[in-house]
């Protein structure tokens, strides 16, 4: 097993990863998940990014950046075949060790409603939801599908 910094010659192998997923892809955008927008994510947040390999193939990766103030977890994810090893939880750990080696004390993510797995895991991994928030978004960019 090879946990690691994701660089961008990891991109291939990570979209792809993130297109063959059921359910998955739904949350991808045209420009944010592209070559050039994964790109300018790693500039500004070069070590809380991580890849899983097992036998040189891409089994997972997790994406974490923040602000300064709050750290934030996009597009976490463990190839079907391999969930329910730990992976998840490793992914996760490694992420939130490396926000709070640079500073931060809180994070948060978006979690599809619908997406039952994916809420059970972060709620057993201690993630709690927030009823009294509501989720808003506007995008500044029409191309951005």
């Amino acid at each position: 097993m090879n946990l690691r910094i994701l660089s961008l010659e990891d991109y291939p192998r990570l979209y792809e990863l993130w297109s063959s997923s059921p359910g998955f892809n739904r949350g991808l955008r045209s420009l944010d998940d592209s070559l050039e927008g994964i790109a300018r994510f790693l500039e500004r947040n070069p070590n809380t990014c991580f890849v899983l390999e097992r036998d040189g193939r891409l089994i997972g990766s997790i994406l974490a950046g923040h602000d300064g103030r709050r750290g934030y977890i996009y597009h976490a994810i463990v190839h079907p075949e391999f969930q329910g090893q730990g992976f998840g939880k490793l992914l996760a750990d490694k992420a939130c060790e490396a926000l709070i080696a640079e500073g931060i004390n809180k994070a948060g993510m978006l979690v599809f409603a619908s997406n039952e797995q994916g809420n059970a895991f972060w709620e057993s991994q201690g993630w709690t939801d927030r009823p009294d928030l509501v989720y808003r978004n506007k995008s500044l960019n029409s191309e951005n599908l």
